[in-house]
């Protein structure tokens, strides 16, 4: 139902993750039983968690460990590890400067071209050591360095962006990428996002997407909503761009996963964002928490070193624990950061949902917080993770 704002103009409703709840069903079920496994792009998975392509959070060793623990990893082909030969002393700098200093030193590093040869080499690094190869791009970047990716044989590549669309208008002396010619000429899964709308989602579908990523600038590191002030709550975006994938199943008989993006710190909000329709979920900040994240205990977005408009501050996180503490425990922590799986098991467990396709049918309550997902940033503080 629309909402009158004012004579001219009228708004829809949406919720976000933490004005939502998971309702307890007729039966409950042993963790133990409980089946989170996930394809995406033909390759199982235990954990349905991602790790977000940002410089703080995934690098060679990152994307390797995340795969052992059976979960994955998503490199940035844009960001410190493909324009660096040793990222280390790039990263030490990062994480050494006052908040004054960082967005100037950050478009200083990121000025620093790409070289498409380090591209390959950490694509080769990771599967040399048994990890996913999965990577990440600007529409852009894609176009320039799709050639280079499939030389190197990664198994995935995601095509990110702020907000991704099939009609996308550019200056005559520019060339978008086609993203469905993109799809068909590339020799592996290719997921498209980010998008928060069913109409969206639906012609990334079309266009020959393996996945779709969903979240507009929910994320505790972005400040796109604040910058542009565009987005949709996330637990309305998933719900959306999960019916788009449901009715192009039934057209189609092709199963797009949708991955929903950002916003998300806790087991809970993971749990939640099933429950709303998503088949896995995208994470920076508690990874970025990991003894092993690259970041040394900071998180930054993307968007940061943009030389036009900078967007997603460095908040600092800490560190709390391993990676395997926070995927898999045993927690050391009570704030819902650590043993992720255990969180998403026990939930279905008390649910009653044996597998991820149960886990999507369990009913939602609406239950208004004090936060909103345009606090995230603030909850975020609450955990200790952007003091």
């Amino acid at each position: 139902m629309d909402i009158q704002i004012g004579r001219g103009k009228t708004a829809r409703r949406a919720y976000g993750i933490d004005e939502i709840a998971l309702v307890p069903g007729t039966r409950t079920l042993d963790p133990s039983l409980a089946d989170t496994r996930w394809t995406l792009g033909g390759i199982e998975r235990e954990i349905p968690i991602i790790a977000s392509a940002m410089d703080g959070v995934v690098d060679v060793r990152m994307a390797v460990l995340l795969s052992q623990l059976g979960a994955m990893g998503v490199l940035n082909l844009e960001g410190i590890q493909t324009r660096y030969e040793d990222p280390e002393p790039i990263l030490d700098r990062i994480s050494s400067v006052g908040k004054e200093e960082f967005v100037g030193l950050m478009q200083e590093l990121y000025a620093k071209p790409i070289q498409p040869e380090l591209i390959e080499k950490r694509i080769h690094q990771i599967k040399s050591q048994g990890g996913i190869a999965a990577v990440s791009a600007t529409p852009a970047g894609a176009a320039q360095y799709g050639a280079s990716v499939a030389k190197a044989g990664a198994d995935l590549f995601f095509v990110q962006g702020t907000v991704v669309s099939t009609d996308h208008l550019s200056p005559e002396s520019i060339t978008p990428l086609d993203l469905a010619k993109f799809c068909q000429e590339m020799p592996i899964p290719v997921i498209l996002g980010n998008c928060v709308t069913y109409e969206v989602s639906l012609k990334l579908m079309k266009a020959g997407a393996a996945a779709i990523m969903v979240g507009i600038g929910p994320g505790a590191a972005c400040t796109s909503r604040g910058v542009l002030g565009i987005g949709v709550p996330q637990a309305t975006a998933v719900a959306d761009c999960a019916a788009a994938r449901d009715n192009f199943y039934r057209e189609t008989g092709i199963y797009v996963s949708i991955i929903a993006d950002g916003g998300l710190v806790t087991g809970g909000d993971i749990c939640k964002c099933i429950a709303c329709g998503a088949d896995g979920v995208m994470i920076g900040s508690p990874f970025a928490r990991a003894n092993e994240a690259p970041g040394r205990g900071y998180h930054w977005g993307m968007a940061t070193p943009s030389p036009v408009l900078p967007r997603g501050t460095r908040i600092r996180v800490g560190s709390t624990g391993s990676l395997e503490q926070i995927l898999r425990g045993p927690a050391g922590l009570d704030d819902g950061t650590h043993n992720l799986l255990g969180a998403l098991k026990t939930s279905m467990g008390t649910l009653g949902a044996k597998d991820m396709k149960e886990m999507q049918q369990v009913e939602v309550a609406i239950a208004p917080s004090l936060l909103t997902e345009g606090k995230v940033y603030q909850k975020a503080q609450q955990l200790g993770m952007g003091k």
